[in-house]
């Protein structure tokens, strides 16, 4: 993998910041049936997602060591829920008024780095814009951060371990990582990719898209 200047905690939440002031954007634009529609998260809305950005800018332990009860100690179950309360107890314009505030946070919840807040506002931005036919584009110097964190950090997407058989391509940039059949395309698709997100196989090529296609059937 080539070497990169690895981006400054300042650096990121400037593309942290970018990232949720064009969603604002982007989310005020759309009529509002649109964020009703499903996104690629499964059982998630677009304004459930929307929540979620929100939240976890936004963290409060004590909220969350209520919450986690009420979701039996599951995290997941933790996160889904808590964001779909929030959307339904929401307007669409309450949401857009949220998310316009947090613009600026610089809060990054316990056991977590801005790296995993600029991960999340990237993928999570596809999760709304690719269901609803949308592109849109993540600067590659932030992909890039993102799916570096993706691949150095264990939960929750293990991403080493499953794609550490293969050989990750950008066609975007110089980033690479792994060894064996290719897997090539975007910083973007990739990161969709490793984050779980199987929307990203029709943008992705070679060799390893053909192996996981045929390993999933």
């Amino acid at each position: 993998m080539a070497a990169h200047e690895p981006m400054t905690t300042e650096q990121i939440w400037r593309a942290v910041a970018a990232e949720r002031a064009t969603l604002a954007e982007l989310l005020a634009s759309l009529p509002e049936a649109a964020l009703d529609h499903a996104s690629l998260c499964a059982d998630w809305r677009v304004r459930d997602v929307v929540a979620h950005v929100i939240l976890s800018a936004r963290p409060h332990l004590g909220s969350i060591l209520v919450n986690l009860i009420r979701a039996r100690g599951d995290l997941h179950r933790l996160i889904r829920d808590t964001a779909v309360r929030h959307a339904q107890r929401r307007t669409t314009g309450q949401l857009l008024a949220e998310l316009r505030d947090i613009v600026d946070a610089q809060i990054a919840a316990f056991g977590t780095t801005p790296a995993d807040r600029l991960m999340d506002v990237l993928v999570h931005g596809q999760d709304i814009a690719v269901p609803l036919g949308i592109e849109r584009t993540m600067p590659v110097a932030a992909a890039r951060a993102g799916i570096q964190r993706v691949w150095e950090v264990g939960s929750p997407f293990h991403a080493r371990e499953k794609f550490g058989g293969y050989r990750l391509v950008a066609t975007d940039d110089e980033w690479a990582v792994g060894d064996g059949p290719v897997i090539e395309g975007s910083l973007t698709a990739l990161l969709l990719l490793t984050t779980g997100r199987e929307a990203a196989l029709d943008r992705l090529a070679g060799d390893g898209v053909t192996r996981l296609l045929s390993e999933r059937r």
